[in-house]
This record gives structure tokens, sequence and C-alpha cells, in this order.
């Protein structure tokens, strides 16, 4: 069938992730939608998936899209007539040491949290359930009954059918060579049966969508990795609605699968496939069947489930998946084109993803804005560190080899490091300095005095830094700290138009007189918080703006999306400068001691910024605090970061200066009530929710994006707003998404946790909810607990800052 000369929306990919989206974008928002597959529908990774589908992730939102993938096949079959497999047998986790138990404690909690529900069983019930598994070993078990397993080409062929019922005209059979391009905007989908006109692409083509994304100029980060599981004969006494059971710490799962089991693992030494192009003639293929390397998770299987050593395997599949270097999918509009979407990715859990995620690509290509905080699967969490393909199949296989380890705290990412060093990496790491990596950043957490160990040690409980990490607090509290932020996302917003563009863009007056600075949010137009940065005036045509490392890509994207065409000119400069952010109640001191200009608070106070020559180089302080002390943030030409930091180091040493990391920042910025992007402050949260609605425009009669919303919110009894938790013992350890119980009934969870050393106290913030609207006084008049673990911590709940909440320390 010839193809047609024009479509408002073109997806490219047939498999579950193109299906779900195209029936999605036709069902829900009635577009006119044109499917195109190279070969036959479900021929490239969906065909061979093993079809598990588990739901609870460490994400509300991912978490939500699981479920509705769970609903969605749970009644598709009505819609379309053809049959999904679906098949909700719940899912058994097991436990073999008490680190792994722990985990599922707090993972009990954190499905509470999302509204989940989740059993903890003991070896006992485990073999009640299961009867042909050995649980000698077990400590015990999670189970989530709502999880299950499903048919993946049955799902995708029904939504296939549900997406032609609804006009998609879906081609088989048609290749994609190229796009026509008109800037960064995609004109047509050329294809090896002509060219289609088109308003938008979305490319969901599992492991072809790099290669796809290239010819646009788009990095999508992926690697195909090879992935094994076998398919046994049948097994006598194995119950047809058995519970899938993963058991992490032998690398296996299982899944009942005919009357037999579908068995495979995660290796730790996966095989990568390859760093060139996928072959595009490679549909419904398989690798040679690999027994040598499948032999670990065989060995351990039959030690789970003996009877395995005298059954019969009727099928290995040896197939490519495609994999991410952070083990999240991706989604989203690459930042580099105007008009093409992703859904790739998916990194073996593409069927419990599928419906959920079409779902939400579907209404993100519709109204090019994420329906709900998808920052963990955004494409743009990328930057340009992820074309390098060594550096991602690197890294892909690190995540792939930890995907059933245990997920400690604050563990860091070892591949590909160091990649990106400030000027100042090699004299930090002669301070013993133990790093972190961000976007390819190093950047010191913390530092390790002499006699102690320079490295993180897992822990679930306290970990081995906590007491050093408590010096550097003090240190700030006290004395002054420095620490190296040179990998913060910088950039000038430059010419004419940038006042305006900036006043449309921001929700906060930042436009104020040059040599003023304003921390602002950016709002979507449900008035969620997009970004959250600083916005220092340099000159009346020039801004300079500096945000989280992380959301450089994010940032950069929403602000030049979002600017009047041709307004004004927004460059990168996170690589021209290095920063150095002096805090602590002897900042002023040292910072004087080091120039010649007058920094004090008559001629350089809080929320200002100006040049000064620090050993004859011209640095930009800012006047800004995110630890809540009076200090500087100080911008250097980065080839001058190390003059710079010596001059300061050496003027510091009568006043008790120390070189701090980062996690002495978070233990400073809890305790100062600083909100984080991403955890306490998301696109689904307002600034009026976050406790942040003083730093909206509203009374200026300035027009915003998301100030329609934003007004509303103001006008409107709070469903949510965000609290402050503390719990007396000092001994327990906060991590986040604990269950907020006030008297008795859970009202939300925790956004974000650790521990405050000046009040010696773990700290959490969260948000409250109550349908009948949220107030000051509801909150204060409740009796708090805090779920950890399953147990039940006494808590109590402050609205104002723990430490110096009238903020008068860091404006002295």
């Amino acid at each position: 069938m010839s193809l047609p000369q024009q479509a408002q929306i073109v997806v490219i990919g047939g498999g579950i992730i193109g299906c779900s989206t195209a029936y999605h974008l036709a069902r829900d928002h009635k577009a006119e939608v044109l499917l195109l597959e190279q070969g036959k529908l479900t021929s490239g990774s969906t065909w061979h998936a093993a079809g598990l589908v588990g739901q609870l992730r460490s994400s509300a939102s991912i978490t939500q899209l699981l479920a509705y993938s769970v609903d969605l096949y749970t009644r598709l079959d009505r819609e379309t007539g053809l049959e999904t497999g679906w098949k909700m047998s719940g899912c058994l986790r097991l436990a073999c040491n008490e680190d792994r138990w722990i985990e599922y404690k707090r993972l009990a909690t954190t499905a509470r949290s999302f509204g989940m529900e989740m059993h903890l069983l003991s070896p006992a019930e485990v073999r009640e359930i299961w009867p042909l598994m050995e649980t000698g070993d077990l400590v015990g078990a999670s189970y989530l009954p709502t999880d299950g397993q499903a048919s993946p080409s049955d799902i995708t062929l029904s939504l296939a059918k549900g997406a032609r019922m609804h006009g998609v005209t879906i081609r088989e059979g048609v290749r994609v060579t190229g796009f026509a391009m008109d800037g960064d905007r995609i004109t047509g989908v050329i294809t090896d049966q002509g060219t289609v006109g088109c308003e938008k692409v979305v490319a969901c083509a599992g492991q072809w969508t790099r290669q796809l994304g290239a010819m646009a100029g788009v990095s999508v980060p992926l690697q195909p990795v090879r992935h094994q599981y076998i398919i046994t004969e049948a097994i006598p006494g194995l119950a047809p609605d058995a519970p899938t059971v993963r058991d992490p710490d032998r690398r296996t799962y299982f899944k009942e699968e005919v009357g037999g089991l579908s068995m495979g693992g995660y290796e730790p030494d996966p095989q990568c496939w390859t760093l060139d192009d996928v072959p595009a003639d490679f549909q419904f293929q398989l690798f040679p069947d690999d027994w040598d390397h499948f032999e670990q998770h065989l060995e351990q299987a039959v030690a789970r489930v003996p009877v395995l050593a005298e059954t019969g395997v009727k099928q290995m599949i040896n197939g490519p998946e495609s994999f991410t270097p952070d083990g999240n999918f991706i989604l989203g509009r690459g930042p580099e084109c105007a008009n093409l979407y992703v859904g790739a990715g998916f990194n073996a859990f593409g069927i419990a993803s599928g419906g959920g995620a079409g779902w939400a690509l579907a209404d993100w290509v519709m109204h090019d804005e994420a329906p709900l905080d998808l920052w963990t699967v955004d494409i743009r969490r990328f930057s340009d560190l992820h074309r390098d393909r060594q550096w991602v199949a690197d890294r892909t296989l690190e995540a792939y080899g930890k995907h059933y380890a245990i997920g400690f705290p604050h563990a860091e990412a070892e591949s590909g490091r160091p990649r990106i060093v400030s000027p100042l990496y090699a004299r930090l790491k002669a301070r013993r300095a133990v790093f972190g990596s961000k976007l390819g950043w190093e950047r010191p957490n913390w530092f390790a005095p002499e006699g102690v160990e320079p490295r993180d040690i897992p822990s679930m409980g306290r970990q081995n830094w906590f007491e050093h990490v408590a010096a550097e607090h003090h240190a700030v509290r006290e004395a002054a700290g420095l620490f190296d932020q040179s990998s913060f996302a910088k950039f000038e917003l430059s010419g004419p138009g940038a006042a305006a563009a900036l006043d449309r863009i921001c929700a906060n007056h930042v436009t104020r007189a040059p040599g003023r600075l304003t921390y602002t949010q950016m709002l979507n137009s449900r008035g969620g918080i997009e970004c959250d940065l600083t916005v220092a005036r340099l000159a009346e045509d020039l801004f300079y703006i500096v945000t989280g490392t992380g959301f450089r890509t994010h940032d950069g994207a929403w602000i030049r999306d979002h600017m009047p065409e041709g307004a004004a000119v927004l460059t990168d400069v996170t690589e021209r400068f290095g920063t150095l952010s002096l805090m602590g109640p002897r900042a002023r001191d040292i910072l004087a001691a080091v120039t010649a200009a007058d920094v004090s608070n008559t001629a350089l106070p809080f929320g200002h910024v100006r040049e000064v020559a620090i050993a004859g180089h011209p640095v930009r302080a800012l006047r800004v605090s995110y630890v809540g002390e009076l200090g500087w943030e100080l911008h250097i030409p980065l080839e001058a970061t190390g003059e710079v930091f010596d001059a300061l180091i050496e003027a510091g040493a009568p006043h008790g200066l120390r070189p701090c990391g980062y996690r002495a920042i978070e233990s400073l910025r809890l305790e100062k009530g600083y909100r984080a992007w991403g955890a306490d402050i998301t696109p689904n949260d307002t600034p009026f929710e976050a406790g942040l609605g003083w730093a909206v425009k509203l009374g200026r009669d300035i027009d915003f994006i998301g100030r329609a919303a934003a007004e509303k919110a103001a006008n409107t009894p709070l469903a949510k707003k965000l609290a402050g938790f503390t719990v007396a013992d000092p001994d327990v350890v906060l991590l986040g998404r604990e269950t907020v119980l006030r008297d008795g009934e859970a009202v939300g969870y925790l956004r974000s946790a650790g521990f405050g050393y000046t009040v010696n106290r773990p700290i959490g913030y969260g948000y409250l909810r109550r349908d009948a609207g949220v107030d000051d006084a509801w909150i204060e008049a409740g009796r708090y607990e805090l779920v950890v673990a399953t147990e039940r911590v006494p808590a109590e709940v402050t609205l104002a800052p723990l430490y110096d909440p009238a903020s008068a320390r860091m404006k002295l």
C-alpha cells in the first residue's frame, strides 16, 4: 500500500512503545497518526521480551505510569477483542541477607507511600506460595500482588488494533532513511518508499532509535546488550498462577510459561552487542545460544528451584535489549530538534512500561510539555558527554550488571571516571577528597582525614563518612567552608530583548537594576516548577544564569524553547567559569584578605553581584547562599580557579577555613529548609504548595508562563503543602519516601531527607495532602509519625526553617 503524502504525526517503530504511543495519540487526542515499521509489528525486541510486569519504582510518577500499564492491559482486550495474555499473578522478591531485607522494608514503606499494597513474607510463607522453591537461605521476601506477566506480542498487536480502530494508519515494511529538515525542524520523513510530510515525529524504534535520532542531530544514548533467558519443559506441580519471582541475590528471575518456567538473569559481566549502527534487517532474529555465559544463571536457578536440574529446556532466547547509562528509559523531545520526540531505552522493562509510557509520551507530543514529573526519564537529563559511544557503553554495562544489586543509599557509578574535572581536581584529591560524579563532572562529596580510607563503604545504616561530614558542616556554621562548585551549569543571556524574554519566562521579578541577582522558578502551564535557578543582571542587556549541574541540558532547553524568536542569545558558558563557594561567618574576613574591593554589607549586600579582583583575576562575586550562612559564589575564569583557590586557602587558614563537599551542602540546606529541584520541588508542584509563593511576581502587571495557573493556586485552598519533619532519635536513618502519618492516617511521604548536624536530628521534607484542603492550622494541630522501613517513629512537624528562620546570618 502506498504511503500517504502527509500526516500530522509520524510514529516510527511498531513495537509495544510505538503502538502504545500511536494508540494514545489517536484515542485521547484524535490526532492523525501514521505509524511506520521497517519490518513487521513486534519484530524488534518486543517479540522476544520476557514479559514480566512490575510496578514499583523509586519515582512516584514512574510508578504511576506502570500502574497505568497494568490497568490498561487488564481491560484492553474488551476494547479490541484481542487477548493480551495479561495475568495478575503477583511478584515475589527474595531476600537472602539482612541488607536486602532492609531494602525491602524500605520498599514496602515506599509502596505504601505511593498507594500500593506490598507484603513482607517469612520463608515459610514463601514456600507455601511457591512450594517448588528452596527457601532455606531466605531471610524473607516481599510480595506485590498486583504485579504480573503478559504476552508482549499479544499486547502490542492488541494496541495496534486499538490504534487502527481510532484511525491510525499503520504501514509495515517501510524503512526510514532520513529526515527533510528546515533548520532544527523536521518537515518530512524520508523512507525507502517516498517522503511523508509531517508536523511532528515520534521515534519509538527500540535499539534503532539512536541512529534515527542522529539523522536529526538528536543524541539518544542507547546501548544494545545481549540478554538471555530459557523456557523449560512443563514442570509437574508448578501452578499456572504461580507468582513471578525475582531472586536478586542470585541475579535471576522466573515466571510461569505454559506449565514450565521462563528463567533469566542479569550477570555482572554483560555482553555488549555493537557500538556501530544496528542492522536494519535484524528482525525476528536471535544470537546463537551461549550456554557458557548463561551457566552462571543456570547454576543459581537450580539452587533456588531444584527441580530444574531434571527439567528439559525447550528454547534459549538470546536477543538484544536496549539499555541506557542510568537504567531509566528515555522520553521527551530531543533538545536539538524542535519536533522530534523519543520513547526508547526501556532496559528490559518495556512491557511493564509500555502502556503508561505511551500515554505520557502521547500527551507530551500534543502539548509539548510532560503531563507530570518525568524528570527521571526525560531525555534532557543527558548532555554532550552522552554522545561518546564508548563512554555510554561502559556506563550502560555497569548499570546492567548492577540491575539486581542492593540499592545502598548514596551509591556512585564507577565506570568512565574521571571524565570531566575542574582545575582543582588534583589539589582536592591531594587533600583526600572522596569524589562523586554528576553529569560526568567529578565533585568532592567529602574529605577523609588522615588515617581514614578515602572511599565510600556501602551501608544500609549510618555511612562511614557520617562523622567526617559532620566536621565539615560545623566548620561552615562556625568558621568557613570552601566548596568547588565549578560543575554548576552557567549561561549568559544577552541582547536588547533579554530582559523582556526573562520577564516572560521567570516567575520572580528578575529584571532588577544591574548588579542585582534573583532566585526564581520557571513554571509550566500547570504552574508546576520546571526550573529553579539564580539570575544575576550584569548589565542592561546581559544576564548571568546559574543552575544545578544535572539540569544543564534541561534548563538550557527550557529557556531556548520559551524565548520569543530572535529576542536574545543564550550562550552556555559552563566551561568558561570555575565556581568556588565561600560560606560561613568568617567568609567576609577571608574574602577581604584577598581582594582590594569593598566587600562590606553596605557595598555588597545580600542579593547583589559585583566584579572583584582576586589573585589578579576578575571574579564575579554573587552574594547568595544555599547553606544559610554569610557567603559568596565566586565565578572565576576557569584557568584562574587554581590560583584563586590557593589564595583563599592561605588567607582562610587563620580563620578555620576548610574545603568541604557536597554531602555537607545537603545537610546544611536541609537545616535551612532550602528546596531541591527534582525532589522537594518538581513540575508537579506549584510554588505556593512548596512555600515559595513569595518568589512569584503576581503583584506586578507582567504576564509570564504559568501565571494563570499560579493565580489560581494562590487563590484556591491548597490540596497539599510542603512541611519539614524531625525525629528525636539521632540514630534513625531517613532517606526519603518514608510515609508520613498524621494522627495515624497516611497523608504524604518524604521527598528528601538526611541529617542536620547543628540540630542533631534526622530531617525530612514532604507534602501533606487532604481533600478538604491543607492550611497551617491543620498541619500544626496534628500528631505525626514517620514510617521508616515499616517501623513507626514519632516525628515533629515544622513549617519554618529549623536553622536561623529569619535568615539573619547570611545577610550580615
